[in-house]
């Protein structure tokens, strides 16, 4: 058991520990979106989906004595594929299709070695139930899983306190291919132990060789469905937690935490899953998340309402799929069907319903067919009359989750989706200054603008006349008097940054999102009014960049950040350098960095310290009968010289002091966990 017990747990760990660690090679190719992570989760699911398939074809079509050594063979060969690596060719490629591009990549960079490390779980249950003919031998593989389940908790959040903040990604990298040469040896230990263990022919273990009727389709479906509805709710509500609750780091790691606890605590023992107990939690659950889809709750109790309920929905999911769990001759047959489950439901999410949908209607669809679920499972058991009574509940349940996905869209103009995110845009009315339309990214504020004609070329928001850029900009203005500038903006929003510009001007806008210019161009008229001449550029700001030759801009203002979450291959040394070389010699370079959760102050001090420059800090708290500003906090590149003999409209600027000891961000290095507030 030790040596079987070893190598599931090396397999599970070094699944969960590649996944941030290749996501993260990719990310800034991809323009940092979070689509990019839940992409990556769809493609890892179909990875474990074809392992499971492979491992239930071994177990059979293959006579047992020869599965290790055709396994045994395929991990020698995995090893040529070492280290993993993800081709820097894509980079910045196929951005019209980046989810689809996004699993080429992983395909080519980890496809082999990830393949076969999801085989491990299931082939060594189906190897130790073949090995050992104990008298508990039916408990025995199935918690083999839970200790797969448990590692894959620990590679998840030993990553970002342990890993992240003190390697590289190219360390972590040659490190994990080191893992995985040490994995494929006890691998290779524990497949000699079975084959020399195995019964030959067929003289297999009692347990194993009892007539097991085949399960029928309606069982497999239940098992189907019982995997995706977890799927689909996990990556639903960590979209939820991320973007319209709280966009803060990490907190993406809570979700996937709880999911993986229930998996360990269902196929560890049975005791763990009360049906009676859960079953009564299940309409608590969602009653609870009425307040949640309707967002009318403190945050924090939204976070714990999110995690509680989650946890019951995949109690209840895991432990009927583990009530249900088939004799060990079809063990592989399971894993399989629970693979397919995991795959439908992370490719529903992360590739369908960006694609279909407008808004995010996959948390309610995810909720619904728990509830259905639950019904189905259930209904065998059940008299008549209870039978009648759960059908009322679930229509009346499907017609309040209608009602909520309705809710999504009415009220607003516009509401749109693709890879990048979802946009709505609102009408309001100001009591100050009349009518006012609102772009809305979850619930961050996008931009605004005043509807009446004579507010309506004021600039607002983060891009007042009092915030960092606008007095840039102004004094760039003053300085030059009538001279014609040269501006650069990576980040579109509603163009409210347009309207700053003169007759002569240029403004170069950099756009990853085509809805977003589509947005600003439809419902904003901060473009067409402008009376600079605009350029707006489709794709990542610093690809784009990175391609062109120097553009000389005034001033280049980085404003590409999606609310409160940070693509930090924005904010890197080469990134840095990368903006900088487009300025003239004395050009500003503007770094939008409001944020609720991160103190992006030391990452500036770091990266002006490193090219001797110095950052100045404004940070901008209007009175609340200010109605054209919100708070806001910019950070100014300028050289030495210039700091000592600033402006008059920039002076009262603060400049950041470097924090000793704290390390420049890089492509290869960033530690958002150093600068939470």
């Amino acid at each position: 058991m030790p040596l079987f017990a070893t190598t599931v747990f090396l397999s599970a760990f070094l699944l969960f520990q590649i996944q941030p660690i290749v996501a993260k090679m990719i990310l800034p190719w991809f323009g940092g979106s979070s689509s990019v992570w839940s992409t990556c989760i769809v493609f890892f699911q179909a990875e474990l989906l074809l392992g499971y398939a492979y491992v239930h074809w071994l177990h059979e079509r293959l006579p047992a004595r020869r599965q290790p050594l055709v396994h045994g063979g395929l991990l020698l060969l995995s090893l040529v594929t070492l280290p993993v690596a993800a081709d820097p060719a894509w980079k910045g490629l196929a951005l019209a299709q980046p989810g689809w591009s996004v699993l080429a990549v992983l395909a080519t960079a980890v496809g082999a070695p990830y393949l076969l490390l999801s085989t491990t779980g299931p082939l060594m249950q189906a190897w130790y139930a073949r090995s050992f003919a104990a008298a508990s031998i039916t408990a025995q593989p199935y918690r083999l899983y839970a200790l797969s389940n448990l590692a894959s908790m620990l590679a998840l959040l030993s990553y970002p306190v342990l890993v992240e903040p003190f390697l590289p990604v190219g360390s972590q990298a040659w490190l994990w291919s080191a893992g995985y040469a040490v994995f494929v040896a006890a691998c290779l230990a524990t497949a000699a132990l079975a084959w020399r263990r195995m019964p030959p022919l067929m003289a297999e273990a009692p347990a194993l060789v009892a007539e097991a009727p085949h399960p029928g389709w309606r069982e497999r479906g239940l098992w189907i469905g019982l995997a995706a509805t977890p799927s689909i709710l996990l990556l639903a509500m960590t979209r939820h937690l991320t973007q319209d609750v709280a966009p803060v780091p990490f907190l993406w790691v809570l979700p996937l935490a709880i999911y993986l606890l229930s998996f360990i605590l269902c196929f560890d023992a049975p005791r763990y899953y009360r049906r009676p107990l859960f079953l009564v939690a299940l309409p608590v659950a969602f009653l609870a998340l009425d307040s949640v889809l309707d967002s009318g709750t403190d945050v924090l109790l939204l976070i714990i309402l999110l995690s509680v309920s989650l946890f019951v929905f995949c109690m209840v999911c895991h432990g009927e799929l583990v009530r249900r769990k088939p004799p060990l001759r079809h063990l592989t047959l399971f894993y399989l069907m629970l693979s397919v489950g995991g795959a439908l439901g992370g490719a529903l999410v992360g590739l369908v319903a960006p694609a279909v949908f407008t808004a995010y209607f996959e948390l309610p669809l995810g909720l619904f067919l728990c509830a259905a679920l639950v019904v189905a499972v259930l209904w065998r058991e059940l008299r008549p009359a209870w039978r009648a009574l759960l059908m009322l509940a679930l229509l009346a349940y499907g017609a309040r989750l209608a009602v909520v996905s309705l809710d999504y869209v009415e009220g607003y103009r516009r509401v749109v989706r693709n890879f990048y995110s979802q946009l709505r845009v609102q009408d309001a009315m100001n009591a100050q200054l009349g009518p006012q339309r609102v772009l809305v990214h979850g619930r961050i504020n996008h931009g605004e603008q005043f509807l009446g004609a004579a507010h309506r070329r004021q600039p607002t928001a983060y891009y007042c006349e009092k915030s960092g850029i606008g007095r840039a900009i102004r004094s760039l203005q003053q300085a030059g008097q009538a001279a014609p500038l040269k501006l650069g903006v990576v980040g579109l929003g509603t163009g409210t940054l347009s309207v700053y510009g003169r007759t002569g001007d240029e403004m170069r806008i950099y756009e990853i999102n085509e809805q977003v210019l589509d947005l600003a161009r439809s419902e904003f008229s901060y473009l067409a009014d402008s009376r600079a001449s605009i350029v707006p550029v489709l794709g990542d700001g610093r690809l784009m960049l990175e391609r062109e030759p120097a553009q000389r801009f005034d001033l280049l203002a980085m404003d590409a950040f999606s609310g409160d979450s940070i693509p930090t291959h924005l904010l890197t040394l080469e990134a840095m350098q990368t903006y900088l070389g487009h300025l003239k010699p004395e050009g500003l370079l503007a770094v939008h960095i409001t944020n609720h959760y991160l103190d992006l102050g030391p990452v500036m001090a770091a990266a002006a310290q490193h090219f001797g420059r110095v950052a100045m800090l404004y940070a901008l708290e209007p009175d609340e009968q200010d109605a054209y500003c919100r708070s806001s906090d910019w950070v100014l590149f300028v050289s030495p010289e210039r700091a000592r003999a600033l402006p008059e409209g920039l002076a009262g600027g603060e400049a950041l002091v470097p924090r000793p000891g704290f390390r420049p961000w890089t492509d290869s290095f960033s530690n958002l966990l150093g600068i939470l507030k």
